[in-house]
């Protein structure tokens, strides 16, 4: 097991589990945390954790599951610790983050004349997202991950059925909001 190797201090396993989740790992950040540099942050201190603890998995559930609940653990530790000075910055840099992440997806964009839905669509539900907690936010974005509900559960620290709940919260929220946002006109 890959686990076992990082545990015993091999490094190339360490750099292939860093490979297979660091994408999904920095999703889950930003989605939890909402700031591009933060998420990188947090996803790295769950690298290191990993690294560390890696002697600490015991193979009861799986391995993405435990990843995921310590990547969890960090954005929320992350949130609590940066939460005092985030007020002050937090329009402006939402508001730069919103322009070029609209700009990414735009220049990605194939279909020159679905750009402008998909930029307005992509723009409501950044803002809805932005509405959800930070739990909805993270049980949201592994149950788009296609992680199993159990997973997520355990990932979280909270019940199946709780999980569901959020789920269901976070998308009747963003059903709303991105259906009663106002259409902007080019």
């Amino acid at each position: 097991m890959l686990c076992q190797r990082v545990a015993g201090g091999e490094e190339a396993a360490f750099d292939l589990l860093v490979t297979r989740y660091q994408q999904r790992a920095w999703r889950l950040a930003w989605n939890v945390l909402r700031d591009a540099e933060e998420a990188r942050d947090a996803s790295q201190e769950a690298f290191v954790r990993l690294y560390r603890a890696a002697n600490q998995f015991g193979g009861r559930a799986r391995f993405s599951t435990w990843f995921y609940r310590v990547l969890v653990n960090v954005c929320l530790e992350h949130r609590r610790k940066h939460r005092w000075w985030r007020h002050i910055f937090t329009s402006a840099a939402s508001d730069e983050q919103a322009e070029s992440s609209i700009e990414d997806h735009a220049t990605q964009a194939v279909d020159v004349l679905g750009t402008l839905d998909r930029e307005q669509a992509l723009t409501r539900v950044q803002a809805a997202m932005g509405r959800l907690s930070p739990q909805q936010r993270a049980v949201i974005t592994l149950q788009l991950d296609g992680v199993p509900t159990e997973e997520i559960a355990e990932a979280v620290g909270c019940s199946e059925a709780t999980v569901r709940v959020h789920l269901h919260r976070a998308l009747t929220t963003l059903r709303k909001i991105v259906e009663h946002a106002p259409v902007e006109n080019a």
